[in-house]
């Protein structure tokens, strides 16, 4: 077991009682097996039934179509990447020599990863309560944050909504290039609009996530020079 596993343990609240699987959901495919993504695929199940439920019980009156919104918000790359560092994950991940090299303890899409395997080890240690329990704690500030009763649309949409409602053409977006292996894709994403004229690219571990990021990107520029 890492040195700095047991930290980790105290910081997220549960205490394994099977180590080795809190060692295989730090284990990146890079440093062998058994490796953390199968633990992956379970803990994106249960992640997804979780947050569904608390949000579900937390906004009674809040209608289908802005609970699957507020679910993507809470569950999507950059959500979990950023509790991974709120709890110094990357610290004590075992990544391979090629990834260490490459900063893949800071990167967002392995960050993701180790959290939701996270969540599937504890899952399968402790059962569908302690697994509730854990994603209750990662996510208690962003759960009780006022802004997420009344979610914001993704970004895609939103520079939709505002093109359209100014009567501007749609964005249009191309997939410029594709790096990595195949189970480690990294999609480049190459948005263009016309009425602002803007031309960004965006990156992401899938060509939806790739878009999301150049819309952003987008709408960053409308309002960094406050065009209305």
């Amino acid at each position: 077991m890492s040195a700095s596993a047991s930290p980790l343990a105290e910081r997220l609240g549960y205490v394994f009682r099977d180590q080795s699987l809190l060692v295989q959901a730090l284990t990146h495919r890079s440093f062998g097996t058994p490796h953390n993504e199968r633990l992956e695929f379970l803990g994106d199940a249960m992640l997804n039934l979780a947050i569904a439920e608390l949000i579900f019980a937390k906004f009674p009156a809040m209608p289908e179509g802005e609970l699957s919104r507020l679910r993507a918000n809470l569950v999507n790359q950059t959500s979990l990447a950023a509790i991974a560092e709120e709890n110094a994950l990357g610290g004590s991940l075992r990544l391979g020599a090629g990834e260490i090299k490459t900063g893949g303890a800071l990167r967002p899409s392995i960050l993701a990863d180790a959290v939701e395997s996270l969540i599937g080890a504890v899952f399968l240690d402790g059962g569908f309560v302690a697994a509730e329990g854990l994603v209750k704690r990662l996510f208690a500030s962003r759960l009780d944050a006022p802004e997420q009763e009344h979610p914001s649309k993704d970004a895609k949409t939103a520079l939709q909504e505002w093109l359209q409602a100014r009567g501007h053409q749609l964005p249009q977006y191309m997939v410029k290039r594709i790096e990595g292996a195949a189970h480690r894709q990294i999609f480049y994403v190459e948005c263009v609009t016309e009425r602002p004229a803007f031309k960004v690219e965006g990156r992401g571990a899938t060509r939806r996530t790739a878009e999301q990021d150049a819309a952003a990107k987008i709408i960053a520029k409308i309002q960094a020079k406050g065009i209305a």
